[in-house]
């Protein structure tokens, strides 16, 4: 049977690191030791009062539909949480609950993209981004940034690559791949240039709590009328849980439900039952012990790294990754990850998978495993090396 693809496939490219994950666990299946530095998934358990109170929403029979934008109680908690770690007010109303981030970052975007319309975002940068945007049939503009921005998208280079098309403008703060932040005066900055535009702002916060010597500011903190993208994924470590939420705008609260309602129904019922325990003092206790743990981690190879003849020109301040350049070891980071692997099996992550603007020069890696991994991966490169 001939297989016949919509043209919307043509832009959305393989994401390398899953295939990489897929021939790590096939080595791994032979008996090989793999040390995995490649996914962007804590190594820790979801806390144990977050998976009890998950048992308990299945006890007590939390097993049909909620309201489509999630439960009132969670969107409130959500709420609270803000005001409680920022001293931002968000109205729970403007909270949508959705399957994950990616179900955040689906609505926001739909609302906003019509066929042809550009989303200007960084290259590097997550690579979903760009295939949603192409998926909705619109245009990611990708900008190339580097250390000199911190590998972020400011403010002039949204002035400067905005045109008639344009309708959006979309950042992280931690960004994936590279871990650097955005300040409050760059956030406020940011939405100034889409507001002068007569465009949107939409940012990226899902590696928020994730930070180290610092602290993240939110987008909300600087203007109420941006979409915000957050998730119970990683600081939270509830990755399988599927759970995110996007913060909208005032104006958008209806058209969002709109979008919840056809194209989720709802977030999974147990999973938000779970999350309502997430914010309990002693869980976010325990989160901020672990948070000291990444810490750790990134000041190691922050040390270790540079000792493989790896450029590290940017320190990161958030989320678990290093974007490290590897020019002075190969010419293909492509290559390189393949012969990481398979010659002493550590799974790192090309910087193909997150644009084109030299991504052969670049590596991300993941310190989401315990330090004394992170050394024998350190010394394993440093002998293939």
């Amino acid at each position: 049977m001939a297989v016949k693809l919509s043209s919307r496939m043509d832009g959305v490219a393989p994401f390398q690191v899953m295939a990489i994950l897929e021939r790590a666990r096939a080595l791994q299946a032979e008996g090989r030791d793999v040390i995995h530095l490649e996914v962007g998934e804590p190594d820790f358990a979801t806390p144990k009062a977050i998976v009890e109170a998950g048992r308990q929403a299945l006890a007590d029979g939390h097993t049909f539909y909620t309201a489509a934008q999630g439960l009132p109680q969670l969107r409130e908690a959500i709420a609270g949480f803000y005001q409680q770690r920022y001293g931002v007010a968000v109205d729970a109303r403007r909270i949508i609950v959705t399957p994950g981030a990616s179900g955040a970052l689906q609505i926001a975007l739909s609302l906003l993209v019509n066929q042809d319309d550009q989303v200007l975002m960084a290259d590097p940068t997550y690579p979903c981004n760009r295939h949603f945007v192409s998926l909705l049939g619109g245009e990611p503009v990708c900008l190339p940034v580097g250390p000199e921005t911190r590998y972020q998208l400011l403010a002039d280079g949204v002035d400067a690559a905005w045109s008639e098309r344009t309708v959006a403008a979309m950042v992280a703060s931690p960004a994936n791949p590279t871990g650097t932040l955005l300040s409050a005066a760059e956030l406020a900055a940011l939405s100034a240039s889409c507001k002068r535009h007569g465009g949107s702002l939409i940012v990226d916060e899902i590696y928020h709590g994730l930070t180290y010597g610092c602290d993240a500011a939110t987008a909300l903190a600087v203007d109420p009328d941006v979409f915000v993208i957050n998730s119970f994924s990683k600081y939270f470590q509830m990755t399988g849980w599927r759970l995110g939420w996007l913060v909208v705008p005032d104006d958008y609260v209806e058209p969002a439900l709109r979008l919840a309602q056809n194209l989720f129904l709802c977030p999974p019922a147990m999973a938000q039952y779970a999350a309502l325990a997430a914010f309990q003092p002693p869980v976010i206790a325990e989160l901020e012990q672990r948070r000291a743990e990444f810490g750790r981690r990134r000041d190691y190879l922050l040390q270790a790294l540079p000792q493989l003849g790896w450029k590290l020109p940017v320190q990161p301040e958030g989320a678990f990754y290093l974007y490290a350049d590897v020019s002075a070891v190969t010419d293909d980071s492509f290559a390189y990850c393949a012969r990481l692997l398979e010659e002493v099996n550590v799974a790192i992550t090309p910087g193909a998978d997150f644009g084109q603007f030299c991504a052969a020069q670049h590596v991300r890696v993941a310190y989401t495993t315990d330090s004394e991994r992170l050394a024998e991966a350190v010394r394993r490169i440093g002998g293939m090396v």
